[in-house]
Order: structure tokens, then C-alpha cells, then sequence
């Protein structure tokens, strides 16, 4: 399989922005690759985004993406307090700060929502990433869940069985007030990451999957 390489020596600025509907979405659908640019890109700035959190979630959000970001220093983590399940009947507040995203950064990756997501509230932020950013690489991810709307993606990070682990324990040591959830368990992430490793024939034996609408050479 031909790999994709970005147009970045270690040496230069790789700028990414990460949006979550939910506290613990981006720690999910792409925390082991967040965690991979790290440590390939010294010079990284991430712009992180958790839309709708209140309460102890958004300190569970805070908690996690500061200690996932702890080494570097060019990075902006903030929570909002959109209404949970709610994103689509105030779509129009949720537009205007994703208008306030492009007037303050340019971006080099995004990460979002898959499209197909059969949660509104994600279905939501991928719709108005697109909208807003249109001249950009934007990797959709996936959140495994009851819903059972995992599909077919067609872009992969290879990933170490270690990175994974911890990826998994750092979602259960984090959040919590998911613990109670049927599907929020270690061997939920390890097993995706797991099948993904096996459709990309990962070196690792792992990978997060991502959906890519437009990449170019």
C-alpha cells in the first residue's frame, strides 16, 4: 500500500485543529494519532475544540486533553457549553464559532466528526467543518458505539500496540462518568484499533481509521 506523507520536515510548524461534539470524542476517534504527531512534530500547535461539555464532563475534558498536550506549549484547549444533543436546534450559535475558528487559525489538519455519524450532535460538527474550512485536510473519525455506524474508511496511522494501550487507559482513567456505558471499555478501543491494524496491514498490528473526502500531491 502507498503511504501519504505530509509536506513537513521535523523541523517546521505543523498546525492542527481537533473538534469534539463531547468531552471524550477526540480522545477517541484520533488520540493515538494526536499522540504519534507529537512526538514526530517537536514544533506542533494544536488548537483543541470540545463543544458541548457542562459540569464534571468539562473537567474530565480539560484534565485529559492537558495531559495529553502537557509537552508542548503552542496549544489552545477550550470547552463550550453547547447543549448535549441539542447541536442541530442551535445550529446558528454553534456556525458563528466555527466562523470565529477560520478568522483566528489556518490549519493544517482537522480532525472531526465522521459524516455518516448517526449522532446528530457529531453529524453536526463534521457538516460545519466542511463548511467552513474548504481549502483544507480534514480526517474524519470514528466513534464506535450502540448505534452500529461504523463504515469503510479509506485513511490510516499506523499504531503501535503500546500507544494503543495507553490511549485505552487513558480514556477509563479520565471519563469517568462514562464507565457506566456497555461499550466505554478498554478492549472496545483495542479491539477497532485492532481491526483497522488488520484492514491496513499495520506494522504495529494497530491503527485509527479515518474517512478523507479530498487529499492532494
Amino acid at each position: 500500500m502507498l503511504g501519504f506523507a505530509l509536506k513537513r520536515e521535523n523541523k517546521e510548524s505543523l498546525r492542527v485543529l481537533c473538534l469534539g461534539a463531547h468531552s471524550d470524542d477526540i480522545e477517541i476517534g484520533c488520540g493515538a494519532t494526536i499522540s504519534r504527531l507529537l512526538r514526530e512534530y517537536p514544533r506542533i500547535n494544536i488548537h483543541w475544540v470540545v463543544f458541548g461539555s457542562t459540569g464534571v464532563r468539562t473537567e474530565e475534558a480539560l484534565n485529559s486533553a492537558n495531559e495529553i498536550l502537557r509537552e508542548i506549549t503552542d496549544k489552545a484547549v477550550v470547552v463550550k457549553g453547547f447543549r448535549d444533543s441539542f447541536f442541530p436546534y442551535i445550529g446558528n450559535e454553534i456556525k458563528e464559532y466555527f466562523e470565529q475558528l477560520k478568522a483566528d487559525m489556518e490549519p493544517d489538519i482537522i480532525f472531526t466528526h465522521y459524516g455518516r455519524d448517526f449522532h446528530q450532535d457529531h453529524r453536526l460538527i463534521s457538516e460545519l467543518t466542511w463548511n467552513t474550512f474548504r481549502n483544507h485536510l480534514i480526517l474524519e473519525y470514528e466513534i464506535p458505539k450502540y448505534d452500529g455506524d461504523l463504515g469503510t474508511p479509506n485513511f490510516f496511522v499506523h499504531l503501535d500496540e503500546v500507544t494503543c494501550q495507553w490511549k485505552a487507559e487513558h480514556l477509563l482513567r479520565h471519563f469517568n462518568t462514562q464507565s457506566g456505558r456497555h461499550w466505554f471499555t478498554k478492549d472496545t478501543f483495542l479491539a477497532l484499533s485492532r481491526l483497522r491494524g488488520i484492514e491496513s496491514k499495520s506494522p504495529g498490528g494497530h491503527a485509527e481509521a479515518f474517512y478523507c473526502r479530498k487529499v492532494t500531491y
